[in-house]
């Protein structure tokens, strides 16, 4: 009896771990539509990870930074050569003038978090 109930355990953790890891989240392609303003959380990485922006539109990036990670402290959007500090807990603003390139990738200072940039 003991064996089934680690059993059974055991391919509970291992299910959890699998959704953790590999599971869709919330913010990935494929969630939600495209909008001109966005708020994103930066705490262990950007949330949402991708933002859908309109192609002849400016859009709006507000980032406020949770995580005390020094990695964090830099958003890099390369396409846009634009780089910026983020201080703890105040947001950020960032508006891209239009055209927008297809797909712009975001990462932080030290290119460890990235994020997306993609134009319907």
């Amino acid at each position: 009896m003991d064996k089934i109930i680690v059993t059974i355990v055991g391919i509970g953790v291992i299910s959890a771990i699998y959704w953790f890891f590999f599971g869709k989240k919330s913010g990935e392609a494929g969630s939600g539509s495209a909008r001109e303003d966005w708020d994103i959380t930066v705490d262990g990485g950007y949330k949402p990870a991708v933002m859908k922006i309109f192609k002849d539109k400016p859009a709006t990036l507000t980032f406020t930074r949770k995580d005390p990670n020094p990695c964090l402290e830099e958003i890099v959007l390369p396409d846009y050569k634009i780089k910026k500090f983020l201080p703890m807990n105040e947001p950020v603003t960032i508006t891209l003038p239009p055209p927008h390139p297809g797909k712009s990738g975001i990462h932080c200072g030290m290119n460890m978090f990235h994020g997306r940039i993609e134009v319907v």
